[in-house]
């Protein structure tokens, strides 16, 4: 029997190392965000940084089992068995959990995941064995289950989002006031007492939140504890000479000091205390294990009393984990995704949106249009003036290097969302309240990127939805995992190790699928953006960056064409679903390009406008077919979806005779684009204007069949809208050729 669970730990030490890769991949947009978003250092000293923080946080990590010590469930109330069965079911929910999290490019809390997964698991355990004990009701369940901690983490949700926004918003604001964005200019005591301020704020976050609970904090606990007061005091002192010093002497910005000084920090506090959420629990069970061989006793009936302790983690185990938390640090494409999503909700100015709106986003950004104007009203036309100028950005020569992007927020604003986020977890930590380091980074940046100015009327309604979708995932996060925790529990508890293998393939099938995806998903982006925008500066360039692209709408459309004819005659409402989401999405696709004309127009010189109105132009055609087969689909859906009658065999096959035509004229113009054989367009154009005489004809047709024999006005009205819209699609595609034609005369 004991071999099974050498298996389980086995298992679990899988699970474990599974679990840091996914959890690093989503916890480093924590650290990470502020030095990346503003560019202030370069990125591989950003990464050795932070590397040097994960490796001292796992060195100087206390190791303990944080989580079973702060009393989610009453270990002494369940036996060995039942205990690694909790384990089990922790670890395999915790890695499918953060694996979606992270493909879907949202940061989540693994405190938070962790101890609702612990809670789910030990409830379900808790209803199995009231269930079976006759003495026993569901009124019963607070003796296996400590359910205040629950409610303290949802607590703790609300006052994260609520404080650290709010927090952030004013400390940025008057940061912004006292600086602008012309801090080069401020004189160097400012800067000096602002170095001390940060970087007093962000020791004393090391020394609290990065070593509080660790063996080297009691060699400092009663110096600290009865001088705290003075010890700050101290600090600042001490640091503001430092940085008037090295803004003096030697020149350097303090606020790339801050910056660096505040990753570190945030990175070895990351390493020093979520660890636990990792391999605490893979600890625990280990722990347990030997507690058990020592007992002699049968796993169903050891009590696992003594798990309520300290559970010490070896020193090779915290070196281990800590280098496969800066190995995923390195090469990790789903921890770029959770960066990119928390610094383009926070980057100053418009372009793309990676969100959509909502009716709850839509709602807040107009009522806090509302106050602006009732605030406008309230100050001195003079204090409004005053403030404006602050948030004046001055004229910035960019490099000659077109691949060059402009940082998304500036020095002033990292260094607040790192000294706020250290000194609101602090806080938390010395008031002992359950403040997520996630939340705190993620709200005190969208905090200070609404009083920075940085969501403007273009963009507001699009970061608010972000901001709402991300806080919502964070309780989505709470429930699925304790429901999820819950169900596999119950299926490890009766199946035992057949469950276990079972979820363990499943944990790995769906790991592979979720990585396949991603990386379908990373290859999908790189390639959807038709056009190169550096490479343009002329029409030339446009048509060598576009034909290929444009290729291959014409061959989906076609294909979209065929499989609605197809799927009509056959009345398969599932296939013209599929069709539909086919075609929506080549109608994003072409929207979002349409929508970065503008800053493609901006990032031009002045020998590329005639360039600009080509490409406007291409786009306004693609757009054109787009929405053709667009509507051709959702009518023809709609139509089978309210079960109307279906098309007549004669008018299937007039739009299959039509069908084929224009697959044939779409291969040939896929053909030109593919070979940049322009001089075959006016062999086409006639195809084509045969095409929609055809068209023309089948309309006069279905007159006549309305005249003497047709008895279905839904049908006819299907059959109208298909034919006309077919029509549509064919001008488009003939103006779209017509361009390039022009092209190729003039240019010869």
């Amino acid at each position: 029997m004991g071999d099974i669970y050498i298996l389980m730990l086995i298992a679990l030490g899988v699970l474990a190392l599974v679990d840091l890769v996914v959890g690093v991949s989503n916890d480093a947009v924590n650290f990470l965000n502020s030095a990346i978003g503003s560019k202030a250092i370069p990125i591989k000293t950003i990464m050795i940084i932070a590397s040097i923080g994960i490796a001292m946080g796992a060195l100087t990590s206390s190791g303990l089992m944080e989580v079973a010590r702060k009393g989610i469930f009453v270990p002494s109330e369940f036996f060995f068995d039942e205990i690694m069965f909790i384990f089990m079911a922790v670890m395999i929910t915790d890695v499918i959990l953060l694996d979606v999290f992270n493909s879907l490019g949202m940061p989540t809390s693994t405190t938070v995941s962790i101890v609702f997964e612990l809670l789910g698991a030990s409830v379900a355990m808790a209803l199995i064995k009231i269930l079976g004990n006759n003495e026993e009701t569901v009124s019963h369940l607070g003796k296996y289950i400590n359910s205040g901690k629950a409610l303290e983490i949802i607590m703790g949700i609300l006052l994260s989002v609520v404080v650290a926004f709010s927090i952030g918003a004013i400390v940025q604001l008057v940061s912004r006031l006292i600086y602008s964005f012309n801090y080069d200019k401020k004189k160097n005591y400012v800067n000096a007492i602002f170095g001390g301020i940060a970087i007093t704020a962000i020791t004393y976050f090391i020394i609290i939140k990065g070593l509080k609970g660790t063996e080297f904090y009691s060699d400092f606990k009663g110096i600290i504890d009865g001088n705290l007061l003075l010890i700050l005091l101290g600090g600042f002192i001490l640091w503001t000479v430092i940085s008037q010093l090295l803004i003096s002497l030697f020149k350097v910005n303090i606020l790339k000091v801050i910056i660096g000084i505040g990753t570190f920090s945030l990175a070895m506090a990351f390493a020093g205390n979520d660890l636990v959420n990792f391999i605490g629990v893979p600890i625990a069970a280990l722990g347990s294990y030997d507690l058990w061989l020592e007992s002699g006793l049968p796993a169903s009936e050891f009590a696992m009393g003594s798990l309520a302790g300290k559970v010490e983690t070896p020193t090779i185990l915290l070196l281990i984990a800590g280098t496969v938390m800066v190995v995923t640090l390195w090469f990790s494409k789903k921890a770029k995704a959770v960066i990119e999503t928390g610094i383009n909700l926070s980057r100053q100015g418009d372009g793309h949106e990676k969100f959509q709106p909502n009716t709850p986003a839509r709602f807040l950004v107009r009522a806090a249009v509302n106050i602006n104007k009732g605030i406008v009203f309230i100050l001195p036309k003079p204090t409004r003036e005053w403030m404006d100028s602050k948030f004046e950005k001055p004229v910035i020569n960019l490099p000659k290097d077109k691949t060059y992007e402009m940082p998304a927020f500036d020095l002033v604003r990292a260094s607040v969302n790192l000294v706020v986020a250290a000194i609101l977890i602090s806080i938390g930590t010395s008031l002992k309240l359950p403040l997520s380091t996630t939340y705190v980074t993620f709200m005190v940046a969208m905090g200070t990127s609404l009083a920075d100015r940085a969501w403007g009327r273009e963009s507001a309604v699009y970061r608010v939805a972000g901001v709402l979708n991300v806080i919502g995932g964070w309780f989505v996060t709470a429930m699925m995992a304790f429901i999820t925790a819950a169900i596999v529990l119950y299926f490890i508890q009766l199946g035992g190790i057949v469950s276990v293998s079972v979820l363990l393939i499943l944990v790995f099938t769906l790991l592979g699928r979720n990585y396949v995806k991603h990386k379908k998903k990373e290859q999908q982006e790189k390639e959807k953006k038709m056009i190169k925008k550096e490479e343009i500066n002329s029409i030339q360039g446009v048509i060598d960056e576009s034909s290929a692209h444009i290729a291959e709408v014409v061959q989906r459309v076609g294909k979209l064409y065929t499989n609605v004819v197809d799927d009509l005659a056959l009345q398969d409402l599932n296939k013209l679903k599929k069709t539909e989401k086919h075609v929506r999405k080549l109608n994003n696709e072409i929207d979002e390009l349409k929508g970065d004309v503008f800053y493609f127009i901006k990032s031009l010189n002045e020998s590329s406008v005639e360039a600009s109105r080509f490409y406007i132009l291409v786009l306004g055609y693609l757009q054109d077919i787009a929405q053709a087969i667009d509507y051709i689909s959702r009518i023809s859906f709609k139509h089978v979806y309210n079960n109307h009658k279906d098309l007549k065999k004669g008018q299937i096959k007039d739009l299959k005779n039509i069908n084929n035509e224009l697959n044939e004229m779409l291969m040939d113009i896929k053909e030109i684009f593919e070979n940049r054989s322009f001089g075959d367009i006016t062999v086409v154009l006639n195809e084509k204007r045969d095409l929609i005489e055809n068209v023309s004809k089948l309309i006069q047709k279905q007159v006549d069949r309305i005249r003497t024999d047709e008895t279905s006005p839904k049908n006819t009205t299907l059959y109208f809208s298909i034919l006309l819209e077919t029509k549509d699609l064919t001008s488009a595609i003939l103006n779209l050729l017509q361009l390039y034609e022009d092209f190729y005369k003039t240019s010869k």
